[in-house]
């Protein structure tokens, strides 16, 4: 006679069976035109068969579907299907609390703050970001595990910092630090953590790694938003930047750092970095060793409005005014030198602001035509996230529009080739989003 546990554990089986036998949920894109992440042009009308979570047949032919399973059809009618976008430079925890709010709010609630913005962004067409400095781990599992909507996220964890460097926010009453005293509280959120030696640097990296960190982010330079991080030092030493890159290359990945001027970006490229944030107040020479030595340039065009998240008068916001003046010096070298550019926004502290994640994707037409922006946003910043080898929580093809590439998927009403402002409206022109084969968004009439 069974027991009780013996009966559920069975009944659980045959419950996970017949889940195993499910035939894979298909998607049918009928008469669309595809912009395939690569290309600077759109296909012809053809056919595109979604199976399970990856992109299966693509066919200039009507692709038949008897003996298959339903499927559910959705009309084209010549409207775009392009690759879901990729925000290389994201902070998921950041985007809408106050500096003020991040230090002392209930952490509950800025996890279900961060759920609500993560279920905006994905709805701007954002399917993927790059997380590059937050306490996003719980957020990426609850997206995950389908407990709440988002991007895929490739999380850094926490900002790893010196004391007096970008990331630190502790108050003078805070300092000394004493080496096995309690952590302060953006070290218990996992927001940023201090480290002032390689030793310590190597612990910091291998927590962030334990916790599933796709790629460690350091902060190399100063910073506009940390209040005692005046732009032009340099923090990490060579060492130090070394310890990490170490630590990063033993799990398979990599290490990038936020870094402004010339000398901070220079000592993390001799240190082994293998990607710079921003660099806005690089000069040519760095340009030039940058392209030598083949490093990723993570760059942002910033808006004026940024600033609006520092007091009138603030140092802060004068530091964010002079990293803005270097912004179009950058990209043009980034241009003369054919850097990898990969595209982001580093949005903080403003919902608003957020809002127009797309808009600061546009503003790259100002240097890059409207395909090499459009190609910079998904097949190029796909290439970076893979730099992150085994560390991939998402192994797969990211970023194009391909026989076997993972499902994630927009379907734009229009041309955003000819018409790339139609990605600043995505409420109304995004009308179909699709991330891992599901979709979250669908205002057209289907079958």
């Amino acid at each position: 006679m069974f027991c009780r546990t013996s009966i559920v554990a069975a009944l659980l089986c045959l419950t996970w069976a017949a889940h195993a036998a499910d035939p894979p949920v298909l998607t049918l894109f009928e008469n669309v035109r595809i912009f395939d992440g690569k290309g600077s042009t759109l296909s012809g009308t053809m056919h595109v068969l979604v199976r399970g979570n990856t992109i299966d047949i693509i066919s200039k032919d009507p692709i038949p579907m008897d003996g298959r399973p339903a499927a559910q059809i959705i009309a084209g009618s010549g409207r775009t299907l392009m690759p879901g976008l990729i925000d290389a430079h994201w902070h998921a925890m950041l985007v809408r609390p106050t500096p003020a709010a991040l230090l002392t709010d209930d952490v509950g609630y800025l996890n279900l703050v961060a759920g609500a913005e993560a279920a905006d962004t994905l709805m701007r067409g954002f399917t993927t970001v790059r997380d590059v400095g937050g306490p996003s781990f719980g957020l990426k599992r609850a997206i995950d595990e389908g407990i709440a909507v988002g991007p895929r996220i490739y999380p850094s964890g926490a900002i790893i910092t010196v004391t007096s460097g970008h990331g630190d926010f502790r108050h003078s009453h805070e300092v000394p630090r004493v080496l096995g005293a309690p952590v302060t509280r953006q070290e218990q959120t996992g927001a940023s953590m201090v480290a002032d030696s390689p030793d310590e640097v190597r612990v910091r990296v291998r927590e962030q790694l334990m916790q599933g960190a796709t790629q460690i982010k350091l902060t190399a330079g100063g910073g506009v938003a940390s209040p005692n991080s005046p732009l032009d030092v340099s923090t990490f030493t060579e060492a130090e930047l070394r310890a990490a890159v170490e630590a990063a290359e033993n799990w398979g990945t990599y290490v990038t750092v936020h870094a402004y001027t010339p000398v901070s970006i220079q000592r993390a490229i001799a240190a082994g970095v293998k990607c710079i944030e921003h660099g806005h107040l690089m000069d040519e020479p760095t340009a030039r060793l940058i392209a030598e030595r083949g490093i990723w340039l993570s760059t942002q065009a910033f808006p004026d409005e940024m600033a609006d998240a520092f007091p009138p008068g603030s140092q802060e916001r004068a530091k964010a005014f002079a990293v803005f003046a270097g912004t179009n010096e950058t990209i043009t070298l980034a241009k003369k030198y054919n850097l990898k550019t990969a595209f982001g926004t580093d949005i903080l502290f403003s919902k608003r602001l957020a809002q127009r994640q797309g808009e600061l994707l546009v503003k790259f037409t100002q240097w890059y035509t409207p395909a090499e922006t459009l190609i910079m946003a998904t097949g190029t910043n796909a290439q970076l996230l893979a730099m992150s080898g085994k560390r991939n929580p998402y192994p797969g093809k990211l970023g194009v529009v391909e026989e076997g590439a993972l499902a994630d998927l927009l379907l734009v009403d229009g041309d955003p080739i000819a018409d790339i402002e139609l990605l600043e409206d995505p409420a109304k022109n995004l009308v179909v989003i699709m991330k891992d084969g599901k979709i979250f968004k669908n205002i057209l009439r289907s079958n």
